[in-house]
């Protein structure tokens, strides 16, 4: 999937423990070769070569993963969007070799097919319609969250009682600590990535964090991030970190994206009006927000 899993299992047995790693390892495996876009045996992938074609009957693991894709686009007004594929990744090229950005109308161009609406769904026959050639889907904003909570779901099956999947750095927690307390989860400095400026005990918890400081541009002195705003085509500016805790992991995944589109006042108002969903944003500013429920030290 393009990122790194860390699986951890607390056991006394070493042979028991790295047998259910493994299962979890195989789990993401497979999750990853029915959802990559790198592959054209893939399910996405053919959905996306069918793009104004035909319907293309899928799996219902993939139908309800897409189906639960557009109830977050729904909820978020668009800020989530599985279609964003569509956009020509010629037009981004997000290093140290980014010195400008497109026009406004360019980018605007290039979103064009980016609309959830266009996605056709059929629960009788179990297809997925994209309305529009050209357009392309990708699990790239809930897909590493779907594998991590499957990984978690295949090990809690076999017995583990206490563990963590950890999906670059967005995690599955469940159980304790060896010796009996919540996991401690720190939450980034955005501006410094090797430093905590925050500590939090979970259990039983997903956290998910989206922010700039990973892959970004600096251009005329001001950093873009990598997200781009599906409304306009243009990089997400003002926020530099949203960090998402929920008890899902696919669920926390998919939501920091869309507050870190829609800005602190109007991300964190969403979030408030969520169950069991809480949110820690930090502005370009070096503001810090959190949703009205949460508390840190």
């Amino acid at each position: 999937m393009g990122n790194k899993f860390e699986l951890t299992v607390i056991s006394d047995d070493e042979t028991w423990a790295m047998d259910r790693i493994d299962a979890g390892i195989a789990e993401i495996g497979r999750i990853e070769r029915l959802l990559t876009t790198f592959s054209d045996d893939s399910e996405t992938s053919l959905i996306n070569r069918n793009a104004g074609i035909v319907p293309v009957e899928v799996s219902s693991e993939t139908f309800e993963l897409i189906e639960r894709s557009v109830r977050i686009s729904r909820l978020t007004q668009g800020a989530f969007d599985i279609t964003y594929g569509s956009i020509d990744k010629r037009l981004w090229n997000f290093d140290v070799g980014m010195t400008e950005l497109p026009d406004k109308e360019t980018a605007k161009k290039m979103v064009r097919l980016i609309n959830y609406r266009n996605i056709f769904l059929d629960g009788k026959r179990r297809t997925v319609f994209l309305k529009e050639k050209g357009m392309r889907i990708g699990f790239g904003g809930i897909g590493k969250g779907y594998a991590a909570e499957q990984a978690k779901k295949i090990m809690q099956a076999m017995g583990v009682k206490n563990g963590i999947v950890n999906a670059s750095g967005d995690l599955a927690v469940w159980g304790y600590q060896p010796d009996g307390s919540p996991w401690t989860i720190g939450i980034v400095d955005p501006n410094m990535r090797d430093r905590v400026f925050s500590y939090m005990k979970v259990t039983d918890m997903a956290i998910a964090t989206s922010g700039n400081y990973e892959k970004y541009a600096t251009v005329g002195g001001k950093r873009y991030s990598h997200t781009i705003n599906p409304r306009t085509g243009l990089p997400v500016t003002g926020i530099k970190s949203v960090t998402i805790l929920c008890p899902n992991a696919e669920f926390a995944d998919a939501i920091a994206t869309p507050v870190m589109i829609m800005g602190a006042r109007a991300g964190l108002d969403l979030i408030d009006q969520l169950k069991d969903v809480e949110a820690i944003v930090i502005d370009d500013d070096d503001c810090i927000y959190r949703s009205a429920n949460l508390y840190f030290v």
